[in-house]
């Protein structure tokens, strides 16, 4: 049986523009849409699937669609089902969020916590609907953007669309300041990969297996939330790693992913890292 991909609902607009966008998700994968909803005890809840689920027949009959309600929190509901989910989707803000939120508590919470993709759907119509044919993706050093890379190779395939793969690097700023702290930083840049070189080692093996999907390369000597931010200016999708923490559960988001999940202008999926 195929995993669902699967969709978090509380009735509020950015609930359904998630629906409207994990129903395409899911027709592209060919794999079933399960909304789900955390409702409180005694709620009656039967009136915000109903919506939901006419809604998504309506913008996409063919999809497989299945739906539920549990008495429980909608974080815990949520990271419980995303242990058997192709990937959970969430709006950026439900009816429990307070106004001026730039991102949802459920939402930051559950792309902290959960073991599959996680998919914030943010940004106007133009980044929901897949009119900018890209899909980006943010490249670290180290093994912690595989997993990522290979999300995104695999979106970029569906959507029939180009990737583009960001890598940012920056000099530390004590190399400027004495000479001693020069010599130290020319000794690590030594010792690392030429960024350029980070971002090929980074795409070989998934560029190999999406031979159809093109790939643009962009290395940026800057930081990597402005880099990010910019390319996501113009495309469908933006794609983040993030690793386990050690000895701990969930996930280290860092600033960086802080940052592009509360102002990244299309939706942004965080991707752990295997």
């Amino acid at each position: 049986m195929t995993i669902p991909l699967v969709v978090g609902i509380d009735g509020s607009a950015a609930s359904l523009e998630a629906a409207d966008w994990a129903a395409e998700e899911a027709v592209r994968h060919g794999v079933p849409l399960h909304l789900l909803h955390a409702a409180a005890r005694g709620q009656e809840a039967s009136d915000v699937i109903d919506a939901a689920s006419e809604r998504v027949r309506e913008g996409a009959p063919t999809v497989r669609l299945s739906s539920e309600v549990l008495h429980e929190d909608a974080t815990a509901a949520l990271v419980d089902k995303g242990r058997n989910a192709f990937a959970l989707v969430l709006g950026s803000r439900g009816f429990g969020d307070l106004a001026g939120m730039l991102l949802g508590s459920v939402s930051l919470a559950v792309s902290a916590r959960a073991d599959c993709p996680v998919v914030v759907v943010r940004g106007a119509a133009e980044h929901r609907d897949a009119r900018f044919g890209s899909v980006v993706v943010g490249v670290e050093e180290g093994e912690g953007s595989g997993t990522a890379v290979q999300f995104a190779f695999r979106e970029a395939h569906v959507r029939h669309c180009r990737l583009v793969a960001v890598h940012a690097w920056s000099a530390p700023f004590a190399a400027f300041t004495t000479p001693q702290a020069s010599s130290g930083y020319a000794l690590e840049a030594h010792r690392r990969r030429p960024p350029a070189q980070v971002l090929d080692d980074a795409l070989h093996g998934a560029s190999e297996r999406y031979r159809d999907a093109p790939v643009s390369r962009r290395v940026i000597e800057g930081p990597a939330r402005q880099a990010l931010l910019e390319a996501a200016s113009e495309a469908d999708l933006l794609v983040v790693g993030a690793r386990r923490r050690q000895g701990h559960l969930g996930l280290q988001l860092g600033l960086i992913n802080h940052a592009v999940l509360h102002h990244a202008p299309c939706p942004i999926a965080v991707v752990p890292r295997i």
